[in-house]
């Protein structure tokens, strides 16, 4: 009988899913056209060899990411799909990735060399974070947020609506006339009720982003609002917007670290979606500002993403590219850290929901206008913004993440 030639793909085929545990839920095609798995699953193409290369060297999460960032390996077709199939088959089939041994490494490693992917570690995407210092301390905080949130104002500007409101919106409607920016304006408005805010309250608004909720409370509410982020291009896009709004009597706006912030007696102190950045040992001092910052009876609304409890949270790719150190706890441990400050919890509303629908508003957006943003960012930063609303969308669904509003009241002194 003649010889049957075989390709890459049937090669990597054993290797991938002695790595996975099981059987690959997903078709494999690489760079020689080979094909191997399922017919009809979702197809991952392993563009070129260097992506085993990354894979040997860094097996795993973060070296699967990074060969996607750098187009060393792809999915066919819509990649929250791709995702979703893998993460519905690992938990369906109990895929496991077991300890490989030396036997198995030595495995890996000659078919590595017959297929010439040998060779030194690739270089770490330009796109990873690379922080130094003191974990959370005010230099490195300041880095991690820059390395975010200072990506451009251009760039948030064509992702997010014209509310520039970079976090969950509250959905009211099913309405096809019914936009995300309408979302984004009942969540802000939500917030603002909540607090019970009216004409001549000082609202702090911790960790303001591109001031939708500042703008929004001094504009809708009369609120004097005292902005504070730490990113220079949101503080100078909110003196900006403040300006051109005629509101700049009622706005201040502060770059600065939440630990420096100084004064208090607020009627109101907002922080949406910033508390994941703090710090799992910084958290206590954190929430001690919030209780220190208010008046008597003032409120408190604090919304932040949570994770399952026994879920990760942000995991590799998200904590290395995405947010670094940050950290997410079970809603339970948020409540106890902010009755720790001396703050009275009052309510508890989970949005988990809502976050799917937001996330997947930006999704669509990335992918509508993805040669804009190809040539603001490049394609290695854009593919980082893909994999992460892909991912992010899909955590919200399945119920790894969530994202909670906790409104609290510091109790009248001797109560």
């Amino acid at each position: 009988m003649p010889s049957v030639t075989r390709g890459a793909a049937q090669r990597l085929l054993p290797l991938v899913e002695k790595a996975l545990g099981g059987p690959l839920p997903l078709r494999l095609r690489t760079w020689d056209g080979s094909e191997a798995g399922p017919l009809d699953a979702p197809v991952v193409v392993v563009r070129r060899r260097r992506a085993l290369r990354r894979l040997l060297w860094q097996p795993g999460e973060l070296g699967l990411a990074e060969a996607y960032l750098t187009g060393d390996l792809d999915i066919e077709g819509d990649l929250t799909d791709g995702l979703r199939t893998m993460w519905q088959a690992a938990r369906d089939r109990g895929l496991r990735a077991p300890r490989l041994g030396l036997t198995d490494r030595a495995r890996a490693a000659a078919t590595a060399l017959a297929l010439g992917a040998l060779g030194p570690p690739p270089p770490a995407p330009a796109s990873r974070a690379r922080l130094r210092g003191e974990l959370h301390s005010k230099r490195r905080d300041r880095a991690a947020i820059s390395h975010h949130y200072d990506l451009s104002n251009d760039f948030y500007a064509l992702l997010l609506d014209e509310t520039m409101a970079y976090s969950c919106a509250v959905w009211t409607s099913e309405d096809p006339a019914y936009t995300a920016a309408d979302a984004q304006r009942d969540k802000l408005d939500l917030i603002c009720r909540k607090l019970a805010l009216g004409p001549g309250d000082r609202l702090l608004d911790i960790g303001c982003g591109w001031g939708s909720l500042t703008l929004y409370a001094a504009e809708r509410y009369t609120v004097e609002v005292t902005a504070v982020t730490l990113a220079r291009e949101q503080a100078d896009h909110v003196r900006e917007q403040a300006r051109n709004r005629g509101l700049a009597d009622l706005v201040d706006v502060q770059c600065r670290d939440y630990r420096d912030i100084e004064g208090g007696a607020y009627d109101a102190v907002a922080t949406v979606e910033m508390g994941e950045h703090v710090g799992d040992a910084e958290y206590p001092a954190f929430a001690a500002l919030l209780h220190r910052a208010l008046r008597p009876r003032g409120r408190v609304l604090v919304q932040q993403m949570s994770r399952g409890r026994q879920a990760p949270g942000g995991g590799a790719f998200i904590e290395t590219y995405i947010a670094p150190d940050m950290h997410m706890r079970p809603m339970g441990e948020t409540i106890g850290l902010l009755e720790g400050a001396g703050l009275e919890v009052r309510t508890v509303e989970s949005l988990r929901e809502h976050y799917v629908r937001t996330v997947r508003a930006w999704h669509d957006t990335l992918e509508e206008h993805w040669p804009e943003f190809v040539a603001l960012v490049g394609e290695e930063t854009a593919r980082v913004w893909r994999l992460y609303l892909a991912g992010g969308g899909l955590a919200f669904e399945e119920r790894r993440m969530g994202v909670d509003q906790f409104l609290a009241v510091r109790p009248d002194e001797g109560t």
